[in-house]
């Protein structure tokens, strides 16, 4: 069977696709992501001694802010009433890095993969922005889906492989 993109119609048009026959369904979706900086800023991070401020405090809002706010910047999302949004954070001291997973709920039409990438991507871009006068060589890497429930497609895990798991 072939699968063919939703966002396109027949005369490869870019669309934003029609939920409104979709039931709703509590959906959840987990996201993740790396930035790989050097020993001073890892030190630095951990010890609270970045002079903008708590990095992975304002990292942590900056992700949650912009998971409301993905539709804004990606075309054809839809918006969305998220029921919750949470980035947390570990520190991984053998990489020198930092992961960032965000978890993103919402009961709806479609789904929030897109708002819990969305969110990983500007929390590792705001530890990025406030560590930069240390350390311009740092690495944002490995932004991926983990899992999601929900929906017609059902269950998605990523195996530790980085393969698709179901």
């Amino acid at each position: 069977m072939e699968e063919k993109l939703t966002h396109f119609d027949a005369q490869g048009n870019a669309i934003m696709v029609d939920v409104s026959g979709k039931h709703e369904t509590a959906r959840v979706a987990v996201a993740c992501g790396k930035i790989v900086v050097n020993e001073a800023v890892y030190e630095a991070i951990c010890e609270g001694t970045i002079k903008k401020g708590d990095v992975l405090g304002v990292a942590r809002i900056a992700g949650i802010m912009a998971a409301k706010q993905t539709s804004s910047v990606i075309p054809l999302c839809h918006p969305l009433p998220l029921a919750k949004c949470s980035v947390d954070f570990r520190m991984l001291p053998e990489e020198h890095a930092v992961v960032a997973e965000a978890t993103v709920k919402v009961t709806g039409q479609t789904g929030v993969e897109m708002e819990a990438l969305h969110a990983v991507s500007v929390a590792l871009l705001t530890i990025y922005d406030m560590c930069k006068a240390l350390d311009k060589g740092m690495e944002i890497r490995e932004i991926h889906l983990l899992k999601k429930s929900g929906g017609k497609s059902g269950e998605y895990l990523r195996n530790s492989a980085g393969e698709d798991a179901v």
